[in-house]
């Protein structure tokens, strides 16, 4: 054989495994985008109705995060990480700038006559257990809400929310067990 054949082998080999990698990696090729939706909408839904509540809140932002992943499906990397990851990044940011587009801002003159809190008689009026844990819910800080979200909405365990949010694994744990103690104690002081 040639050397400058023999040279070439190796290269060629290289080529094609690369070549063969970024087939593997091509997003049209490898995503049932029907079945990735029949079995993660649940899931997306669910999310939304514990970031926005249930309703047609939650099922527009659900329809919002299918059609921006749909739209965006070219830019999908298996290597970058697993689709819901990815699915779920867009969820997130869907939410982000739905309660970034709801925030009005007032002038603080304005807010003088608004009230300092929940009066004893509006929590003992509080109608259903779905709007109670809304209420609840909603008065949780931002980060703690979206983990919320993720634990118990979206069907995330602990490494895939550390994932997600940048946060270490143990640390996620604690921030969930000491939001959910958190939540049964402000339900029990409702409920006297």
């Amino acid at each position: 054989m040639p050397a400058r054949l023999a040279r070439m082998i190796p290269t060629m080999a290289i080529t094609d495994a690369l070549f063969g990698r970024i087939w593997t990696l091509d997003p049209a090729r490898e995503a049932d985008w029907d079945a990735l939706y029949t079995g993660l909408l649940p899931r997306v839904h669910d999310f939304f109705r514990y970031r926005v509540g249930p309703g047609p809140e939650a099922e527009d932002l659900t329809a919002v995060t299918f059609q921006k992943a749909w739209q965006a499906r070219a830019r999908y990397r298996r290597d970058k990480g697993a689709f819901t990851t990815w699915l779920f990044t867009i969820a997130r940011n869907v939410a982000v700038d739905h309660f970034r587009s709801r925030r009005t801002l007032a002038p603080l003159d304005a807010a003088m006559h608004v009230a300092g809190g929940p009066e004893a008689d509006a929590a003992a009026e509080r109608g259903s257990d779905v709007d109670r844990l809304g209420r609840l819910l909603a008065e949780l800080p931002d980060r703690e809400r979206e983990i919320v979200a993720l634990k118990y909405g979206g069907g995330y365990e602990h490494r895939d929310i550390a994932r997600l949010t940048g946060l270490t694994e143990s640390n996620v744990g604690t921030i969930l067990h000491r939001t959910v103690v958190a939540l049964r104690s402000r339900w029990q002081e409702g409920e006297q």
